[in-house]
């Protein structure tokens, strides 16, 4: 397969219909995607009565100047496990590059920087990822289900999370009240 049919650095947006109530109007950040499988990170949904706050204090991390933001559905996939997604001007350990578009960090060093005001400039905190496994996703790609777009990074940072959506597809010159939840045959 070659490498340009890989999602990495793209979003991919939930059609209408999807089939799965976990993924309707989703909003997938594409972190990882080669020959073993796909990773992404759901910025389209957060979790509602959890905020960064909360989430630090669980971690013995004092909140300092950090805003207590709402934490994001980031997937059903480890939804204990965290990650941020962030802008490229920080990087920690385990952070790692996303097609040169933005960076994942899975590890508290993030956390911890975000707390002390020497974190990233833009950033996103998200529980759980969505997975797929050797070809799932270029299976899933040829089915009604999901669209994917290059995007503007913008979705991420500069978009409220149940705009993004709606935003994505617009950005791909999609109005998304046009959309069906049926897929046609030819």
């Amino acid at each position: 397969m070659e490498s340009s049919t890989y999602l990495t650095g793209q979003f991919l947006l939930a059609m209408p219909g999807i089939g799965d109530p976990r993924f309707e109007r989703a909003v997938i950040a594409v972190c990882a995607h080669d020959s073993e499988g796909a990773i992404g990170i759901g910025l389209g949904a957060r979790i509602e009565g959890l905020g960064l706050h909360d989430l630090l204090g669980q971690l013995d991390i004092a909140p300092g100047e950090a805003p207590d933001v709402p934490i994001h559905f980031g997937g059903p996939v480890e939804p204990r496990r965290g990650f941020v997604v962030h802008s490229k001007d920080w990087g920690g350990k385990d952070t790692i590059d996303v097609a040169g578009r933005w960076a994942l960090s899975g590890t508290t060093d993030v956390l911890r920087a975000i707390a002390g005001a020497a974190g990233p400039r833009h950033w996103i905190v998200a529980l759980g990822y969505a997975g797929w496994g050797e070809g799932q996703l270029e299976e899933e790609m040829t089915r009604h289900g999901w669209f994917s777009t290059a995007g503007d990074v913008d979705l991420i940072y500069a978009t409220e999370a149940r705009a993004r959506w709606t935003r994505g597809f617009e950005t791909a010159g999609i109005d998304p009240r046009l959309l069906t939840s049926q897929a046609g045959r030819a």
